[in-house]
């Protein structure tokens, strides 16, 4: 591998096409072994060498289109009118801060940005597809962008295709390559056949393409193109161009279109811009309504300069002009879009940190919303780790593994044997001997345990192996169990079959296989024994596995002691019903197997042989029952989310008896649920064949949604979520196959596990598990309700402001000066400087809030009403109006209350001593508005005691640094404008103040006590309504939340988590 570093990805140097060369020559070229794999030295040396495996998307993250949009949109071009129009009139001073006001928006905006566009493009490729390859021995997931030639990639059905690969064994593989060579139905491949160089790329069968999707069967190949030069990449390279963003003209038949339909696309072309300028049509819905309401502002402010100049009998004097486009600009909420987008980056990051990649930025405004998670079991509530514990084969008797701290490893654990079933418990246990049990002879000298570990060998599809010294596994948790059982006795399927699963040495031959799937849970596979001649198949087999209730159906005998089939009385149904009973109430996951032999006629080509005509006239061989313990942390998950109001359904492909074993054990479902009301005890467990059953209405009339769905099948999941929907709740979906696709879709929420999830499931998904655990659900709805908490703690921030600033301004036009002009409370510098200190880095702080103590403790919010409901709504003109009044009551107390009423004459242009009085008065004014509430920022705990009132601001400020400096910034700037001589009177118009300090800090006072009495008045109110809606459904009911209110952790009563509105004159932080 030689080669000087090239310029991105390269051809990796084959001395013939890859589809040409049979696959132990590719193998061999690139130095890899298909067993192990490359090593993680190897890996970084030819990711140095070769690039990354990608697309070319284009230049990223781009500085200048960034810079571009913090100039180019709505809201700074606001700024940038009243700029011109400043300048224009003369009024250097103000378009000068205005100026100033433009270019650090700008600036901060930029650097904002800028992070948050590297982050969330760091998130996107977090969430970029997976695949699944074999390095130092081991098979792991990682990241397609990660994979480099040589790499041996494992594909299975529903899997996209991660990169060109050379296929090194298949069985029963098909490919969708229509998005290549549009070929509609799959085609199928094989490993060992090899094509002339210069044929097609849709005749290479022995190639699987990148972007392709893996339709049926299963496959390891080698990897040998990547990025750009895959086939797909040179498509990509030849079509590489941006797409028209014109109105296509609608056209007639003839091709020909009137003056009309030019004017109309022309027209829609530039409503599409607009739009787009304006924000209104890109982004997330939250996104969209900011943007609506950021130009409904717009109009409000430009109704507030109408008023103004109004006032002002329409007068072109500039101080009037002035203090027109500034109370228009205080209702402008400069930073609302950027600080929304910073704080869904800075959301996506806490998730990746916790394990939980968003695709779809829609989601992180549901997952605070979610009131009902649906999640499988295995792998998610469970560790995924299972153990084979007991094994009954039928004729013979029961075999049973001892405890096991090393779930790959065939010799670790004891084995012991009694006679009979499972249930049947009078016969003594003894224990085998270990090296007669890993000879093998233990199974050959038994035709039933042969022909049971046949089944439990070959209608399996994992690799168990010893490497250096270490057991290794790969392959689906279920089936490394029942392998590494099987290797206990010496009947690994390696040695069965000869290495590869389509290899054509070793005594058996997979002729054709039947993945198990959510619909049949059963799997299938159809082998053919080698006569010694090799010419012909000395005898066929039907190996079966899967879930008693689809594969018992099947079989119409049970094997005697002797191996042969007997009919299947009723007596020997009892005895498998009661063993499964017997082993599922352990918590044992309990699989069927059973077999025939085949008599069908020789074919050339078995991939063609039905499953139906293959899965018949079986015969019952025994049980399995595996052993999956739930994880540690999944019964504490499950009780946060009681507390938090969500509650949990585990919808499984189980038994119901292993079902209800761990759902008991997890939480999910009370310990004694059988004692309560009969019709909540027979609701909470159902099978999928009695849900279904039901039609809508009787699903609606059950008192609750059961807990347990067993044996779910991907349209009882779809089922299960149209339920939720009819009773109102916000589900969560759980999903990881290619038939969970829809109820993944159908969800509020989409789930797919990142490691055991089909790429189908992942694109269907909202969000995805990295480390596929329930726990992490949780993370990603505590984030959710973070995101939503701080995205209304800025909302109500900023617009609480801009009613106190409008009110402020607009009702201060009655005061008149002696030639009739109206005295302004604040003069139009002062407005800008409050917009800015005000904005801009104390809103972003407030989107990097942590989560309250409290926040998994309280009902989930209402999404249906988002941020803008009735209490926001109210807050923010309780809290405006009050600022306002103060305001006013301050410019008034200091010229009427302790002045001479004297307004003065012209203030506005020159500085005189009659101008003190005006000017202290809107010093005083000024300094009022930038009070700031320290009070209750969290929710009171149970050792909440009145005094802590005065101190616990100090530390909950703490928490968020960012924030606590931004508002220190803003308050010590005030010093300078105050009492530093021209920059007083001729920049800002106000005098420094001296006693009325005292006023300041009274109305301050005032303002606290006003916000903290509204905030008792309002826990009041939630209280004794929560108290007249107690006494619902316990079992099913969420009490309901008001989109922001939270249960008080000192008393079963509602507390308002607007209450104590963050970072603001009204909020939960001190700003």
């Amino acid at each position: 591998m030689g080669k000087e570093k090239a310029q991105g990805p390269v051809q990796y140097g084959l001395e013939s096409p890859a589809h040409s060369l049979p696959f132990e020559d590719v193998l061999q070229h690139y130095g890899v072994a298909q067993d192990t794999g490359l090593n993680d030295g190897e890996v970084k040396k030819r990711k140095d060498m070769y690039g990354l495996n990608q697309l070319d998307e284009g230049p990223g993250v781009q500085p200048f289109r960034i810079l571009v949009h913090q100039i180019a949109n709505a809201l700074t071009l606001v700024l940038i009118i009243a700029m011109v129009a400043s300048f224009a009139i003369k009024s250097w001073i103000e378009g000068g801060v205005i100026t100033f006001v433009i270019l650090l928006n700008i600036v901060v905006g930029f650097f904002q940005e800028f992070s948050a566009e590297k982050t969330l493009s760091s998130i996107r490729a977090l969430g970029s597809p997976t695949a699944r390859v074999v390095r130092n021995g081991q098979s792991v997931v990682v990241p397609t962008i990660e994979l480099v030639p040589g790499d041996i990639v494992e594909l299975i059905t529903g899997n996209t295709v991660p990169a060109d690969l050379r296929l090194i064994e298949c069985v029963n593989l098909e490919t969708d390559e229509a998005l290549l060579t549009g070929e509609s139905l799959p085609v199928a491949k094989s490993s060992h056949s090899t094509f002339d160089a210069d044929i097609g790329a849709g005749d290479r069968l022995n190639i699987t393409f990148s972007s392709s999707t893996v339709t049926k069967g299963r496959a390891k190949g080698v990897v040998f193109a990547t990025g750009m030069t895959t086939e797909i990449g040179k498509i990509a390279a030849a079509l590489k161009k941006q797409g028209s963003k014109i109105q296509a003209v609608k056209r007639k038949d003839d091709s020909t279109a009137g003056f009309h339909r030019y004017v109309q696309a022309w027209a829609l072309t530039g409503g599409d811009a607009i739009s787009h300028f304006l924000g209104i049509n890109t982004g997330t819905p939250l996104q969209k309504k900011l943007s609506k309401l950021a130009l409904l502002l717009f109009g409000i402010a430009c109704l507030c300069a109408l008023i103004v100049e109004a006032a002002n009998k329409f007068s072109g004097k500039n101080e009037v002009v002035i203090y027109a486009v500034a109370t228009g600009l205080s209702m402008i909420p400069a930073s609302l879009i950027v600080v929304l987008t910073i704080t869904m980056a800075v959301g996506t990051k806490h998730m990746s940190k916790r394990n939980v990649i968003v695709r779809k930025l829609d989601s992180l405004e549901a997952l605070g919303a979610v009131t009902n998670i649906c999640s499988d079991k295995t792998g998610t509530l469970t560790q995924g780790r299972m153990v084979a514990k007991a094994a009954w084969v039928a004729g013979r008797g029961t075999f049973s593994v001892g405890t096991t701290r090393e779930p790959f490893d065939p010799t670790e654990g004891e084995i012991t044997y009694r006679e009979g079933a499972p249930s049947e418990q009078g016969a003594t246990e003894s224990v085998l001997e270990a090296s007669k049990v890993r000879s093998g002879s233990v199974v050959t000298g038994a035709a039933t345990t042969e022909r049971y570990m046949n089944i439990a060998s070959m209608a399996n599809v994992a690799h168990v192996q010893l490497a250096e010294g270490k057991w290794t596994a790969r392959g689906d948790p279920t089936e490394i169990a029942i392998q590494v059982f099987a290797s206990r006795f010496g009947w690994n399927r390696h040695g069965l079959v000869g290495g590869n699963d389509d290899s054509e040495t070793g005594a058996w031959h997979c002729l054709s296989e039947y993945p198990f799937d959510s619909d049949t849970k059963r799997m299938s596979v159809l082998y053919g024994r080698r006569s010694p001649s090799g010419e012909k198949y000395a005898s066929r087999w039907v190996f079966t596995k899967g879930a008693l209730e689809r594969v018992l159906p099947l079989c119409v005998s049970i094997q005697d002691e002797r191996a042969n089939p007997r009919p299947m009385s009723d007596a020997d149904k009892k005895t498998i019903n009661d063993s499964v009973d017997f082993l599922a109430n352990q918590g044992l996951r309990v699989l069927c197997l059973a077999s025939t032999e085949w008599t069908g006629p020789e074919l050339g080509d078995y991939s063609d042989v039905k499953r139906a005509d293959v899965e018949q006239q079986l015969t019952f061989c025994g049980l399995v029952g595996l052993y999956d313990p739930p994880r540690p942390e999944s019964a504490d998950a499950v009780a946060a989310c009681a507390r938090a109001s969500i509650i949990v359904h585990m919808l499984t492909g189980d038994h119901p008896g292993t079902a209800t074993a761990i759902a008991k054990q997890v939480g999910i479902i009370p310990d004694r649920y059988e004692h309560l009301a009969k019709d909540v005890a027979d609701a909470m467990v159902m099978t999928a064949m009695q849900f279904d059953k039901l039609s809508d209405t009787e699903v609606d009339a059950l008192p609750v949604l059961p807990r347990v769905i067993a044996r779910c099948t991907p349209q009882t999941k779809v089922r299960m979520i149209e339920a939720l929907h009819r009773r109102g709740r916000f589900a969560a979906m759980t999903g990881d196959g290619v038939n969970d696709s829809p109820s993944l879709v159908r969800s509020d929420v989409g789930i797919a596990m990142g490691q055991a999830g089909s790429d189908v499931a992942k694109d269907a998904s909202d969000i995805i598990l990295t480390d596929d655990n329930f726990a992490s659900i949780l993370n990603a709805v505590e984030e959710g309700r973070r995101l939503f908490d701080n995205i209304k703690r800025f909302i109500l921030h900023v617009l609480a402001e801009n009613i106190a600033q409008a009110c402020t301004l607009l009702v201060g036009l009655a005061f008149k000066d002696d030639a009739g002009n109206s005295v302004f409370p604040l003069a139009p510098v002062q407005i800008l400087w409050v917009i800015m200190a005000t904005s801009g880095m104390p809103d972003m702080g407030l989107g990097m809030e942590i989560a309250e103590p409290n926040i998994m403790s309280r009902p989930p919010h209402d999404l249906k009403t988002g941020v803008f409901n009735t209490e926001l709504m109210v807050d923010m003109a309780v809290y405006g109006l009050w600022m306002a009044a103060l305001c006013l009551a301050s410019f008034v107390l200091i010229v009427y209350g302790f002045g001479n009423r004297d307004l003065g004459e012209n203030y506005n242009n020159a500085y005189s001593k009659r101008c003190d009085l005006v000017f202290r008065a809107q010093a005083t004014t000024f300094m009022v508005n930038f009070r700031r509430s320290f009070f209750r920022q969290k929710p009171r705990g149970p050792n909440y005691r009145w005094y802590h009132v005065f101190y616990s601001w100090w530390e909950d400020s703490r928490t968020n640094p960012f924030l606590f400096w931004a508002i220190i910034a803003g308050f010590v700037t005030i010093f300078p404008t105050l009492y530093i001589p021209v920059i007083n009177h001729a920049v800002f118009k106000h005098e420094g103040i001296t006693w009325e300090w005292a006023v300041v800090i009274v109305e301050a006072t005032l303002f606290f006590a006003g916000c903290e009495t509204w905030k008792w008045a309002k826990r009041i109110f939630f209280r004794r309504r929560a108290r007249k809606q107690g006494g619902g459904n316990e079992l099913e009911a969420v009490r309901p939340s008001g989109a922001g209110n939270t249960l008080d952790s000192s008393a079963d009563a509602f507390t308002v988590d607007q209450s104590t509105v963050a970072a603001s004159e009204f909020g939960k932080r001190s700003q």
